[in-house]
């Protein structure tokens, strides 16, 4: 005699207070989703409001469990809110960014209440915003890389340059003087650099492209088209891909049809991504500049406004503490990676090359008052 199923458990007040926190945090992020959809267009418009629609499914799993709409419910995360007046007003690849960081963390995976579908849904989704915010760091990496570069250069340069001279107890004015110096030099040597840096790495790129030669002779080739799938085969392509791109030239070619180059014949992510993710000389060496140089007038401040000793001192470090803990948050959000601890990293890495220069010019002490 098999016993009688128990009943389902009735819900306790903590399971309907945790399903209304999970039905306003749908909501939420299916506004951020329709928010990002406003500002796009095209194939990644479709993506978000997708992932809208999906989030709204889940939203009605919930509102199933707590029986309809509550009379009450929580307000969204923190989070969630900054995310949906960011997504409003900016769209950006750093909203984009900031929620894939959110779709990382399910809290789906260790609750029974939600079904397999959802949970698997929540693990999709984070792929999907990580391929849409891949597309705008593939634009921004290019002149990003060179103005992270360019910024944290200017505040760990300068400062380790301020603090060792400060230390060796020169005037206010000679410390003042060795900052100014040093982010007008510091600028434009970064400024130069980044550009030959750039141009060089496009211009080698430029010199690996194709240039439709083995294309435009298909037409008089008497041998067989493997001859021309060589060509293929040395791009990149396998053997299999050379072979059949060889046998449709040749045969255009041979049957009179004028040949348009309709895309690059590398294989997909060679040359083409590669110039994208570079970017080009003069938006990089631009950035490269003004960015070393807003970072150096960091620690020179104190000293602009008059400042001396060891009340200067401190007072750069602050300040060039918090841009520095600021610069390596903003990466580790752009990047998918923790932002306080790229924060904390660039603080150390910033803080021990000061503290070298410091250390030297207290060896070099001159007395100067």
């Amino acid at each position: 005699m098999h016993a009688a199923p128990s009943a389902p458990a009735e819900p306790t007040s903590a399971d309907r207070r945790r399903w209304a926190r999970y039905l306003v945090e749908e909501r939420a992020e299916a506004h951020i989703y329709q928010q990002l959809a406003q500002r796009r267009d095209g194939e990644e418009r479709e993506i978000l409001l997708e992932l809208a629609a999906a989030e709204g499914r889940h939203e009605a799993h919930w509102l199933a469990l707590l029986g309809g709409e509550p009379t009450r419910l929580p307000r969204p995360g923190l989070r969630s809110r900054v995310l949906g007046w960011m997504a409003g007003r900016f769209g950006s690849i750093f909203v984009l960014a900031l929620a894939q960081s959110a779709e990382a963390r399910s809290p789906y995976d260790g609750d029974a209440d939600a079904t397999p579908a959802m949970r698997a849904d929540e693990k999709i989704h984070f792929e999907v915003v990580r391929g849409l915010a891949a597309r705008g760091r593939r634009q921004l990496s290019g002149s990003f890389r060179a103005a992270v570069f360019g910024a944290n250069d200017g505040l760990v340069s300068n400062l380790a340059l301020v603090l060792g001279i400060g230390a060796t107890g020169v005037g206010g004015g000679f410390v003042l003087f060795s900052g100014i110096a040093g982010l007008l030099a510091g600028a434009l040597s970064m400024g130069a650099g980044e550009f030959v840096s750039v141009r060089s790495q496009r211009e080698l790129l430029e010199a690996t492209e194709e240039n439709g030669h083995g294309d435009a002779a298909a037409s008089d080739l008497d041998l067989d088209e493997n001859e021309l799938a060589l060509v293929y085969r040395a791009r990149g392509m396998d053997a299999e891909e050379s072979l059949g791109r060889a046998r449709r030239v040749v045969s255009a070619a041979k049957a009179g049809l004028a040949q348009r180059r309709t895309g690059p014949l590398l294989i997909p992510g060679d040359a083409g991504d590669e110039h994208e993710i570079i970017g080009k000389a003069w938006p990089a060496a631009v950035s490269s500049f003004l960015l070393f140089a807003s970072g150096a007038i960091v620690p020179v401040l104190p000293w602009i406004f008059g400042m001396e000793g060891m009340s200067a001192i401190i007072l750069a470090l602050v300040l060039v503490g918090i841009a520095l803990v600021g610069t390596g948050a903003t990466v580790g959000v752009l990047s998918g990676g923790p932002p306080l601890r790229r924060g904390l990293r660039q603080l150390a890495i910033g803080f021990g090359a000061a503290a070298v220069t410091y250390a030297l010019g207290l060896l070099f002490h001159v007395g100067v008052a």
